[in-house]
This record gives C-alpha cells, sequence and structure tokens, in this order.
C-alpha cells in the first residue's frame, strides 16, 4: 500500500508538472536531438539519402536542487519508479532508421523507450521495447508513463554509461549526438555538472547482414 501511495503522488506532481505554468512557460518542455548520417550533398547543396537517428524527452530544469550529491539522489530522480526516466513526464524515445551497435549488441531500427539505472559510480543505459504513453492513462498497462510499471523483460539492451563531471551546470537536462560519422557516435546526457555517455557504431551492411539478415 505505501509503494501504491507513492506511485499515486509521483503520477499526481507529474500531472502537475505537465500543467504548471501559463501560456507558453512550460516547466518542462518537450525536447528533441536528432542527427543524420550517411548521407551526401550534391552540387547543389542538397543533402540527399541520410538515414534519421532522434531522441525525444522532457527536459527538467535543476530549480536549485542539489541534484546528484545526496545519498538518496537516485530514488527522487526515479520518483517512485524502479529506473530513471531520463527526462521529465514521458517515457524518453530513441528512434532511428538504421541498425546500431551498441557494447556489441546490434539494436534494429524502430523506436526504443530509453531508461537510465542509476548508482553512485555507475550507470546503466537501458533500450526497451516498452510501448510509451504519450498522455498518462492508468488503465493502460500495456505502455508505459515514464518508468512507472517498467519491468526489464522487455530490455533489448543494457550497457554501462560513461561518466564525466563537467566545468559548467546545464540548468535544463539535455540528450545530445557528439563526434559523429558514418561510422557511429555517441548519445549523451547532460544534466547539472554530470555527462552521462554511451557509445554506438553504425555496422556495415555484411555485418548487419550475418546478424539479422535485414538486408538480404
Amino acid at each position: 500500500m505505501r509503494w501504491a501511495s507513492g506511485f499515486a503522488l509521483a503520477i499526481v506532481l507529474a500531472a502537475g508538472t505537465v500543467a504548471f505554468g501559463q501560456g507558453s512557460r512550460i516547466a518542462s518542455p518537450a525536447g528533441r536531438s536528432a542527427t543524420q548520417i550517411g548521407g551526401r550533398y550534391d552540387q547543389s547543396g542538397r543533402y540527399f539519402g541520410g538515414k534519421w537517428i532522434e531522441i525525444l524527452y522532457g527536459r527538467p530544469i535543476k530549480r536549485g536542487r542539489a541534484l546528484f550529491g545526496p545519498p538518496d539522489f537516485a530514488q527522487k530522480l526515479n520518483a517512485g519508479a524502479p529506473v530513471w526516466r531520463a527526462g521529465a513526464n514521458v517515457s524518453t524515445r530513441l528512434r532511428t532508421d538504421v541498425a546500431l551497435l551498441f557494447d556489441g549488441v546490434l539494436v534494429e531500427p524502430g523506436e526504443y523507450t530509453v531508461f537510465i539505472e542509476l548508482r553512485r559510480d555507475l550507470w546503466t543505459f537501458i533500450l526497451s521495447t516498452w510501448p510509451a504513453q504519450t498522455k498518462y492513462d492508468q488503465h493502460d498497462r500495456d505502455a508505459l508513463f515514464g518508468a512507472f510499471h517498467y519491468r526489464p523483460h522487455r530490455d533489448v539492451l543494457r550497457t554501462t554509461m560513461n561518466l564525466a563531471e563537467l566545468p559548467h551546470s546545464f540548468d535544463q537536462l539535455s540528450w545530445q549526438f557528439l563526434d559523429m560519422s558514418d561510422d557511429g557516435g555517441t548519445l549523451a546526457i547532460f544534466w547539472d555538472t554530470k555527462m552521462a555517455s554511451v557509445r554506438f557504431e553504425i555496422p556495415d551492411r555484411d555485418e548487419s547482414d550475418r546478424q539479422t539478415g535485414r538486408f538480404r
């Protein structure tokens, strides 16, 4: 019953975060970061043939909080869920038009929900096939709002993130693509003075053919 009460309270707080503010001043606005790989520019300057990779998420603001210092920082960020939604409000989602290789695990093109399992010095990046609710529906147990009711049986990837301390404090959470090339890049989350990142590769056609048969 205590867990249920905590979950109900977390939902109320999440709903309040969405509704708070007037006009365009939304407490935690939606965010989107995207990159395009594999394309080329023609002589007229038109880019063609590129494939999209994008991440969609909510952007919480620090508002003076001590985010990662307190001993119970993970519980506070999880807000009653078993893992962190790595954003605010709705579940964070990764969409990719190309296969991605994370730490030797091939992730096929599609949409995935993104979570982070938080420990003091060990953050685990999670990709899952759980569908995401765009609006909270307490009766829908086949899709998630944030990370509430998350269970790991739909995980397709779990891998350790690289953690770094930053010289400046990012006031609003941000996901970004770093060091991109046609061979791969890095997906990173910034908030306060923390950066957590995970490297991925773009497998070549022969490797993808061997592992998934997708390009046959």
